[in-house]
């Protein structure tokens, strides 16, 4: 009976390919589907992984899945939408991004009070990335507005990077092993200054060698997968390797390998789309499976008071703020703060933590953070087709009021 498990893991994968065009005009996404088929799962039958093995196999998943999402994702933007609008993902990004990251501290210290201020910081900081492809259904509806989809496309995809720098040094500083000053702000320029530069390089070098092998033809279409995924990990760790940020990296190739590309753009993305669904699916399951019974069992009312603060206060209030002046109407506001739903990134922060400073990841802290994405899980997965059918129609994005 030891194949039972995998057999029943196997054949809820594929019930749920089977019907996935019909589920996705209802209120179950495919995160939320995931998550609860692992958490079944566990229910019914007692899993073999350790939990040392569970969290090295979800950090490895949701790694690979993430950088494979992000490049995709940036490989399909619609860049003459993000050169007309990209003030709105700007300053969601420059402006919200900090003031999300400062009201997550200032209210989890007001909330919890006798948890020291800089795992308070790290608490904000693993919790300020958001994730798109928790409301996946929302980008790919043609009533959305282009802008606001390609606005909450670009700000998902650049806010993990951008929100690394932070997570790491509030995990220096909660663990008492800080250095000065100066070598911490040394290590945030590095990742934000080298990441772009060498996506930007990776991309386009990507994006001319294909062509160039397509024109000649050198190219199979059948090793597209094996080039494109190869471009996306080669951008991470190549940043990685001289000090940058691997996921703005990978978010930044991919972009720049979209726009350059001229061969088989529309197959390419479709690859890159597949390869990043059969992961997410898996990241969630697994997710479900492991660290969300433990989560859920250490989690108390303050928690949940917590986690609902930074879906909806810590999140919203600042977007609103980033937004003013840019003449968008409330309606458009509120669906930008509502869908920055927290998934992926947060998952892979706190296990790189836990990883690298088990000190600091406390039950408080790590049940938190279970309980948000677990909660981001189902209510952005409910909200999506619901607020998309709340634009009339697909157009310029002018919002309601």
């Amino acid at each position: 009976m030891e194949h039972f498990g995998p057999f029943l893991i196997a054949l809820g994968f594929a019930g749920h390919a089977l019907v996935s065009k019909r589920i996705e005009a209802t209120i179950l996404s495919m995160p939320m589907a995931m998550a609860g088929f692992g958490w079944f799962m566990t229910a019914i039958h007692e899993s073999s992984l350790e939990s040392a093995q569970a969290i090295g196999l979800i950090r490895i998943i949701s790694e690979v899945t993430l950088v494979l999402v992000l490049f995709s994702d940036a490989s399909r933007a619609r860049l003459n939408v993000l050169r007309r609008d990209g003030s709105i993902p700007a300053r969601m990004l420059l402006v919200g991004l900090p003031l999300t990251l400062l009201l997550g501290t200032l209210l989890s210290w007001w909330i919890i009070p006798d948890t020291p201020l800089a795992s308070l910081l790290l608490l904000a900081a693993i919790l300020t990335p958001t994730d798109a492809a928790l409301g996946q259904s929302v980008l790919a509806s043609p009533l959305v507005p282009e802008r606001l989809c390609e606005a909450i496309n670009a700000e998902s995809g650049l806010n993990d990077g951008l929100a690394a720098p932070a997570v790491f040094i509030a995990a220096i500083l909660a663990s008492g092993s800080a250095g000065d000053a100066g070598s911490l702000m040394l290590y945030a320029g590095m990742q934000v200054v080298f990441g772009p530069i060498v996506g930007f390089a990776v991309g386009w070098c990507g994006a001319k060698l294909m062509d160039a092998s397509a024109e000649r033809n050198w190219f199979s279409v059948s090793a597209t997968a094996v080039f494109v995924i190869s471009t996306a990990f080669a951008a991470y760790f190549g940043a990685e390797i001289v000090g940058g940020n691997g996921f703005i990296a990978t978010f930044v190739a991919g972009l720049t390998f979209g726009a350059f590309l001229r061969h088989e753009r529309v197959f390419t993305g479709e690859i890159m789309e597949n390869e990043g669904r059969i992961l997410t699916m898996a990241t969630f399951f697994v997710f479900g499976a492991t660290l969300l019974p433990e989560g859920l069992a250490r989690a108390d009312g303050t928690m949940l008071i917590l986690a609902m603060a930074f879906l909806t206060v810590v999140r919203m209030v600042p977007v609103a703020i980033s937004l003013r002046g840019l003449g968008l109407g409330n309606r458009d506001i509120v669906f930008l703060g509502w869908f920055g739903p927290r998934g992926l990134a947060s998952i892979l922060f706190a296990l790189l933590i836990a990883e690298e400073y088990p000190s600091v990841m406390t039950e408080q802290i790590a049940s938190c953070i279970v309980l948000t994405v677990a909660l981001s899980i189902v209510l952005h997965g409910i909200t999506a087709n619901p607020m998309a059918r709340a634009f009339p129609r697909r157009g310029s994005g002018d919002g309601g009021t």
